[in-house]
């Protein structure tokens, strides 16, 4: 989120972060060319766009928000703003979890002391890091509570991985995959669920312990699919690939912040959450990167296999609540509507390819899905 302001309200605020490639116009290919479009979105946007770890990837932030159609507005907008931009230096965005076309192995990181640190740190995992998620960030200024938290979330997070699945495509082939951007970022040291933990304390000890061995650069560095802010009251779910629409990304915040609801009401009644076996949270992620909404999907709970759309059905379940509470039911089941008519990202992504075969037409697709009816950049609030 752009602003740390904290709210008394029971529905706690939240903000989004979402992370886009730059590509060129004409041959969709992925460019370095993401300071321009920042450069030229920044008068429009302010601290609500900046770059990321490549020269490859822009990103837009949004303000707290209550509403969910407040925060719908603004990711919108951003979406429009970096688009606006890019049209404007011949470029184009999209919203892929992956590069669809071009070079991006090894991506050109931006330049400074961290980044330094972060080649010399994990060296060939840099080679592709040209991935792009959505950060979800609901406000929770009690640590120790944000952490017991995370002990109940830990399960739903195959489920919203498999919602998201929007990055089939790496190096100009079909992986196979819904989310290959998932299966690459397994890799490393401090990506995943987190541990169970019981504390604020035993988070920050665990932390340390990272830190001392050499895994992070700095505690900004855990990537873990829950965390807790390093610079904001808040409880960060980045579990899910960037996904092709702004609405998307909303219906994705209001779920998880319904689920954060949902959890806290758990925690202070004493439930401690599910203690999971590893190997199967590891087989329910692995099932949901490959088979998105397509499949099926591995409950942690019991292991056994269920299709995708039930289990997003019954977390939606679990959910309803809090979701009618905050009025968001409507907005999450019109969007688990719209994957059930027209497929995850993956899967939207593999039919712009279908019919003539071609790469550039998903590309084309992305653009345009990205930031539907951007205006020129002489109309825009860039001019």
């Amino acid at each position: 989120m752009a602003t740390e302001q904290r709210s008394e309200s029971p529905i706690p605020r939240l903000g989004v972060e979402e992370e886009f490639l730059v590509v060129d116009a004409d041959r969709g290919e992925v460019v370095p060319e993401a300071a321009t479009v920042v450069d030229r979105a920044r008068p429009a946007l302010g601290v609500r766009v900046g770059g990321e770890i490549t020269k490859l990837q822009v990103e837009t932030r949004t303000d707290p928000c209550h509403a969910v159609a407040d925060l719908a507005a603004q990711l919108t907008a951003g979406r429009a703003a970096i688009q606006a931009a890019a049209r404007s230096a011949g470029l184009r965005v999209m919203a892929s979890g992956t590069p669809v076309l071009g070079r991006a192995v090894p991506p050109p990181i931006t330049e400074g002391p961290r980044q330094d640190r972060g080649t010399a740190t994990y060296r060939g995992l840099h080679d592709e890091l040209a991935i792009c998620a959505v950060h979800v960030h609901v406000e929770q200024p009690d640590r120790d509570r944000a952490v017991l938290i995370c002990n109940h979330l830990r399960q739903h997070l195959p489920v919203l991985l498999a919602l998201t699945a929007n990055s089939p495509y790496w190096s100009e082939r079909d992986t196979g995959y819904a989310s290959w951007r998932t299966v690459t970022w397994q890799r490393w040291p401090v990506a995943g669920p987190p541990p169970y933990l019981t504390s604020a304390r035993q988070y920050d000890a665990h932390v340390d312990t990272l830190l001392e061995a050499g895994a992070l650069v700095d505690p900004g560095t855990i990537f873990w699919d829950l965390r807790l802010s390093t610079h904001q009251p808040t409880l960060e779910v980045r579990v899910a690939d960037v996904p092709v629409g702004a609405a998307e990304s909303a219906a994705l915040a209001a779920l998880v912040r319904a689920l954060v609801v949902t959890a806290g009401a758990a925690v202070d009644r004493g439930d401690e959450g599910p203690r999971l076996v590893p190997e199967i949270m590891r087989l329910a992620y692995w099932r949901a990167a490959r088979d998105g909404m397509g499949g099926h999907g591995v409950d942690v709970v019991t292991g056994r296999l269920s299709p995708a759309p039930d289990l997003a059905g019954r977390l939606v379940g679990l959910a309803r609540p809090a979701l009618e509470e905050a009025g968001d039911h409507r907005r999450v089941e019109e969007w688990l509507a719209g994957l059930a008519g027209h497929g995850d990202g993956a899967t939207r992504q593999r039919a712009a390819a279908a019919p003539r075969g071609r790469l550039t037409d998903v590309v084309d697709e992305l653009v345009a899905r990205t930031a539907p009816d951007v205006p020129t950049f002489e109309e825009s609030t860039l001019a």
